[in-house]
């Protein structure tokens, strides 16, 4: 088959390399044949030759031209840009800005040497090429159905292509990447293909200022977190072989580090990158690893390409090559821990334009989109058992941030260690106070509008049963919060934050209004118009459902945290995974058991939590399709726009735990006192 590969690779190659002089289609498509040619020479160059022999500063230029056509200073005429292609290639524009986004993946095969994946689509654009050097061009709808071939031919083997990379730590080309290379040089940031900028450059450079005892520690307190959540969620690690490390390039040193550490535990790593292929991209968002985004409004542009084809007869295809792929790889799937993720955050808040000329779902494409999340979710879950898997996540910021990263570095470094024990203890005599009653009420101060009242489950056995978890520095780093699943039947009112920053993307004035638990109505002011700031909401928090559950309320319990982010103005750039552990929150979605919830789970006191369940996930009992929504986003009241947080009992007594944003509630002062540093 590889034999077979390369002859076609050969034959395509030859056949690209004269396109640019030929002139054979006719204007306006000529010019973006003649760009995307020149631009697949450059990358099929990469393929046959690599990168060896080349100094930092020549492979600098060619990361810079690769990746130069989306860049925001030359966006405005690039086909990648849905508008620009509309305007040039008129009706046309969408299938050939969706093409470009497709030829635009194969930077990253030409690197990885992955023939295939690059011969499939040479090949695509070669067919296309060939339709409009014809005696008459194509019509848009033939354009397309050569595009929607593509997909659905290619469909199974891309699935395979992308379970197996996540589970099977057999020839991981970052793995090798990582291990293989000297990072004290930093020319090796251009061995993966990803783009560069100078945030990774900068990282490995402060990652190379550290002493190695430092880069073991920051590693140690991330795969500890992973051990740690497989003794407190009692799953035995033992059984696992793998560990996949989910992470953005410049961080090497620190994984190179976390790889031994994990190889210790009997744990094998498995690293992928972001999909690339229609198939396998999921909205803007990257999950795996990733360079630089040299624009995300680019990204953002394509996030629902798949409208192109995504049908009924789409979803089925994907979900039987899913089935047949872990079924082949049922032995691999089994044995895999989950992930250890390490997110970064510190990049100038994105506030998307939304463009007319992008591809968008239909109404009846979100719920086709929605049937395919859930489906895929049920097996994969299958075969990477939810009650035997586990995970890790932790953040830290990138240059940048501003002049102050590296002491805002070691800020978070801090924080991700800060004493567990004491936070322990501190946040056990929250949860004694919220175990005494079945309702919350919270409360904005000044403008902020938050009025809500949550409903808490009802407990038959105090002395052997809680409603919170205590949540310390495992799986969820840094430590800091106490979380449940509220009773949905009770739980309602308005949820309002000035400003929040939700999976790379800005909000302001977000306002969610809850009714029997779930969000009934909502609000931005990100826009100028109502209808783009509830599309803005539905796009990007609702992701479609009609409804959206409360699926957590949480107190973050880490001042910590929030001190450093007002001393140096981060508040707005923090992740959601530090930024939730600085004040109340609440999650619109799945419940924080979600696959899991028959699953038993303790607290350090050996308590057991019983909110696993809303009425909603419990509905898997009758029909599973209807029990998840494949979404989880927390969204955070910082203390400075916090009014209280009160428990009320049946008598309509009040306990404060919150007042003015500072805690008062007996044995809790401590948590105050970063405030007065």
């Amino acid at each position: 088959m590889d034999e077979w590969v390369m002859e076609r690779y050969e034959l395509a190659k030859e056949r690209i390399a004269q396109i640019p002089d030929e002139k054979m289609a006719e204007e306006p498509y000529c010019d973006f044949f003649t760009k995307e040619a020149m631009f697949l020479q450059q990358v099929i160059h990469v393929m046959d030759h690599g990168i060896a022999g080349k100094n930092l500063e020549e492979l600098q230029e060619q990361n810079h031209e690769l990746y130069q056509d989306i860049l925001p200073e030359n966006y405005e005429n690039s086909y990648g840009n849905p508008a620009y292609a509309q305007k040039m290639l008129g009706e046309y524009g969408k299938v050939f800005t969706f093409l470009y986004t497709e030829l635009h993946g194969t930077i990253a095969y030409a690197f990885e040497k992955k023939a295939w994946d690059l011969t499939v689509v040479l090949e695509l654009f070669l067919e296309i090429y060939s339709a409009f050097t014809q005696e008459e061009i194509p019509a848009e709808k033939q354009v397309k159905e050569i595009l929607v071939s593509y997909v659905n031919d290619y469909c199974q083997d891309m699935v395979e292509n992308r379970i197996r990379e996540a589970i099977d730590p057999e020839n991981n080309f970052v793995v090798e990447m990582i291990m293989d290379s000297d990072l004290s040089d930093l020319s090796y940031l251009y061995q993966s293909g990803e783009y560069v900028s100078e945030n990774e450059l900068k990282t490995a450079e402060f990652m190379n200022s550290l002493s190695q005892r430092e880069i073991d520690e920051m590693a140690r307190t991330y795969t500890e977190g992973y051990r740690m959540g497989f003794i407190t969620g009692r799953k035995d690690i033992t059984k696992k072989k793998t560990v996949n490390i989910r992470y953005h390039l410049g961080f090497e040193r620190m994984v190179k580090a976390a790889v031994l550490q994990f190889r210790e535990m009997g744990l094998q790593t498995v690293i992928y990158r972001h999909a690339l292929h229609a198939v396998n991209r999921r909205n803007q968002f990257r999950n795996g690893f990733t360079g630089g985004i040299a624009n995300p409004q680019f990204d953002y542009d394509h996030r629902q390409d798949s409208a192109l084809f995504l049908d009924p007869d789409f979803v089925k295809r994907k979900l039987r090559a899913m089935q047949t792929s872990y079924d082949e790889y049922a032995d691999l799937a089994d044995v895999h821990g989950g992930p250890a993720v390490i997110e970064t955050f510190g990049e100038k808040p994105f506030s998307p334009v939304s463009k007319p000329e992008s591809w968008a779902f239909t109404e009846a494409q979100q719920k086709l989109q929605l049937e395919l999340d859930n489906e895929s979710g049920q097996i994969t879950n299958r075969y990477i058992k939810g009650e035997e898997r586990s995970f890790t996540i932790i953040a830290y910021p990138i240059p940048e941030i501003g002049e102050d990263f590296p002491e805002i570095f070691r800020e978070i470094v801090k924080i991700n260690t800060l004493d567990y024990k004491k936070y322990q203890k501190i946040q056990q005599t929250i949860i004694d106070t919220l175990d005494t009653c079945e309702w919350v009420e919270i409360k904005g101060k000044g403008e902020n509008e938050t009025d809500l009242l949550i409903h808490l489950h009802t407990l038959t056995d105090a002395k052997t049963q809680t409603n919170f978890e205590n949540c310390v520095a495992d799986v969820n780093i840094p430590l800091g919060e106490v979380f449940t699943s509220p009773v949905l039947a009770g739980t309602g009112g308005m949820l309002h934050v000035s400003k929040v920053y939700l999976n790379g993307l800005q909000f302001c004035d977000l306002k969610l209004v809850f009714d029997c638990g779930q969000v009934i109505d909502y609000s931005c002011s990100n826009f100028e118009t109502e209808e783009e700031n509830r599309k803005y909401i539905e796009d990007n928090i609702l992701f479609h459902h009609p409804k959206l559950a409360m699926g957590e309320f949480a107190i973050g319990t880490n001042t910590t945290a929030y001190v450093a982010a007002q001393k140096y103005n981060i508040a707005d750039k923090l992740p959601i995974l530090i930024a939730e552990k600085m004040g109340p929150h609440f999650a619109v979605g799945d419940t924080c058991y979600s696959w899991s919830e028959d699953t038993p789970v303790y607290n350090p006191d050996g308590k057991e939590i019983i909110a696993r369940d809303n009425e909603i996930s419990e509905m898997r009992k009758e029909d599973v399709s209807l029990a998840y929504y494949g979404c989880h986003t927390d969204i955070t009241i910082p203390y400075d726009e916090l009014g209280s947080i009160r428990t009320i009992d049946d008598e309509g007594d009040m306990i404060s735990i919150i007042e003015d944003g500072r805690f008062v509630l007996p044995g809790t002062e401590a948590l105050n006192e970063p405030f007065g540093e």
